[in-house]
């Protein structure tokens, strides 16, 4: 693990399910090792084998293994015979590209939230953007980017369409956010943490320009304060 993330990692069954689903043991697994890629704990172009993730994860090497092959279907690993699981290389102009998709689908749709949504089930949300906090602020990469999915695919939910859940969902399982690490370094990515608590309070103020500022000063940081290695 990175030098910020405990010496004792979290076991899978702790994690909480994304989305608000019920996960199983083997989806809960998948949810961390992707956590882990998203946020360059898992290098591209490198080979993990099921034990030594295993032994890093605190779980048996069975379900890192099946999970793994989750990941392989995606396309964000390919298997190495008798070795493991090498991480895909993205380039930039498929981030970038990434990026931009999501900045059509998110800013428009969330802002549209501030006169639709309902105030008690942006409150629900509350708690993932404390998370999210608390993660930033213990320099727990994998704990941030699991909180973080959790509160953009449960807040782009309370718009009623399942597909665009889906989309965001496959984008950002492809996003790397190499950047977050030299930002818990240089004790910055709290404070952009703490964003996702100042866009609940912009919606629940029903205040859409001051959503539409945050969401698009937030999602500027995938290639911008989140990218750079």
């Amino acid at each position: 693990m990175a030098a910020q993330r405990s010496s004792a990692p979290s076991a899978a069954p702790d994690l909480p399910a994304l989305g608000g689903r019920r996960s199983s043991y083997r989806e809960r697994v998948a949810d961390a090792l992707r956590a882990a890629l998203i946020a360059g704990e898992l290098r591209p172009g490198e080979v993990y084998s099921a034990p030594t993730l295993a032994a890093r994860f605190g779980v048996s090497a069975t379900p890192v293994r099946e999970a793994m092959l989750d990941l392989a279907k995606e396309g964000l690993v390919d298997t190495v015979p008798n070795k493991g699981f090498r991480v895909t290389e993205v380039s930039e102009k498929q981030l970038d590209e990434y990026t931009h998709i999501r900045s059509l689908i998110e800013i428009p749709t969330v802002v549209r939230l501030a006169t639709t949504a309902d105030p008690a089930s942006l409150e629900a949300l509350r708690p993932a953007a404390r998370e999210i906090v608390t993660a930033a602020a213990a320099g727990d990469l994998i704990a941030y980017v699991e909180a973080d999915i959790r509160f953009h695919l449960g807040l782009l939910a309370l718009a009623g369409n399942s597909h665009l859940v889906e989309v965001v969902g496959d984008l950002r399982k492809r996003s790397r956010l190499y950047g977050l690490d030299a930002l818990v370094r240089a004790g910055r990515l709290e404070a952009s943490a703490r964003e996702h608590l100042e866009l609940l309070d912009a919606l629940l103020e029903r205040d859409e320009r001051a959503v539409h500022a945050v969401m698009t000063r937030h999602l500027g940081h995938v290639r911008g304060l989140w990218a750079a290695p």
